[in-house]
């Protein structure tokens, strides 16, 4: 005969309640707890310490208009564009890095997640959990600052390296054996390897420290694409990678030519140098709205399911590229992104291991011609 449950008594939920609050206030990330209608119904220490509030300041404010974040750019983010408005649009958790401005007027870099409460299928509060990222911030900026410096170092001396090698290449001191050109063939593209990593670093240099101009124009996609295409003809023949061109008819856009020629020359370069020989890779696009999107897809290496997710940080490369090719900085797509979005659109892909990849973004066809300066957060 099965014992009968002992009864749950006010004093077991009173107990439960004093053990959710001590694991709440105790946590070592900020956590701040809103209600369905964005009112914060709770907030934990270290937010507040944080935030330089008092509790009885923030309990009861509409999170959004109390608590302002920034872009990377210094501007206010609309209340439909916070992390918060987006989890509770979407029902599931939003994680990224964004500024907050302190009671006393300071701006905060911080990592947060948030997660929307659901109860029955309908949001009824989320849970912000933020961390200061401000040291973390300070230490990229001074790797950044690093790497610049080192990059703007090593270009003179590799200037003068490559230049004494072609001068040995054509000859200027008398014809060079079979042997001594196999070998020089071997410096030069070395050389040209060590020409591009630096040309990267000082790309996510400029990026970070916020001195890459933007001067939109109206431009073709077409042309665009035909002058990159001209760069990796070569590599293409050597393959025998099939491209397949699959333009809207109207490819005009207002945008960036010498950013959006970037980045098209990462994502097409990337799908044929991770594409077997005799593969294929398509480049498409379509008017959605007033964006123009574009796909770029292989039929390469993929990238694996695990790894999926770290696809657009600094210095990745999928373990199954690394095989494959040894050669690679890991840097090319992480400028990709942070591109599109100062650009004014978005990147997402799909993949599947051994079977290819479709990386594609959208940006706006009619943004009005401005410059600018951007750089990350």
């Amino acid at each position: 005969m099965a014992k009968n449950k002992p009864a749950i008594t006010k004093f077991d939920i009173y107990e439960e309640q004093a053990r959710s609050e001590a694991l709440f206030t105790s946590m070592g990330d900020g956590a701040i707890v809103t209600d369905e209608n964005g009112l914060i119904s709770r907030i934990n220490n270290v937010a507040l310490n944080l935030l330089g509030y008092q509790a009885d300041e923030v309990i009861g404010q509409w999170f959004p208009r109390f608590i302002a974040a920034y872009d990377q750019h210094g501007s206010p983010l609309d209340a439909i564009d916070r992390p918060i408005t987006r989890a509770f649009i979407s029902g599931r958790p939003v994680s990224e890095k964004t500024y907050y401005k302190t009671k006393f007027g300071k701006l905060v870099p911080v990592s947060l997640t948030v997660s929307p409460v659901v109860l029955k299928g309908k949001p009824i509060g989320a849970i912000e959990v933020i961390r200061d990222i401000t040291a973390e911030s300070e230490i990229d900026r001074m790797k950044s600052e690093f790497i610049a410096l080192a990059s703007h170092q090593l270009r003179t001396p590799l200037s003068a390296i490559n230049t004494y090698s072609y001068m040995l290449r054509d000859g200027f001191h008398g014809p060079l054996n079979p042997g001594q050109d196999e070998f020089m063939d071997i410096i030069l593209t070395s050389i040209n390897r060590m020409n591009e990593l630096i040309n990267t670093l000082l790309s996510v240099s400029r990026i970070e420290s916020g001195t890459v101009e933007i001067k939109t124009a109206q431009l073709n996609l077409e042309q665009l694409i035909s002058q990159v295409l001209d760069e990796l003809q070569p590599i293409m023949t050597k393959k025998n990678i099939t491209f397949i061109r699959q333009l809207s008819q109207d490819s005009n856009l207002v945008s960036d030519p010498v950013l959006l020629k970037e980045v098209m020359s990462n994502l097409l370069s990337n799908a044929v140098k991770y594409t077997p020989d005799n593969g294929s890779v398509t480049l498409s696009s379509e008017i959605i709205g007033s964006d123009l999107k574009i796909c770029v897809i292989d039929t390469g290496y993929g990238i694996p399911l695990d790894q999926q997710k770290q696809v657009f940080s600094r210095f990745f490369r999928a373990n199954n590229i690394q095989h494959a090719e040894s050669v690679g900085t890991g840097l090319g797509l992480y400028m990709v992104k942070q591109t599109i979005e100062n650009l004014g659109g978005k990147i997402d892909f799909d993949s599947t291991e051994n079977i290819g990849s479709n990386f594609y973004f959208n940006l706006p066809r009619d943004e009005p011609p401005e410059t600018r300066f951007f750089k990350i957060l």
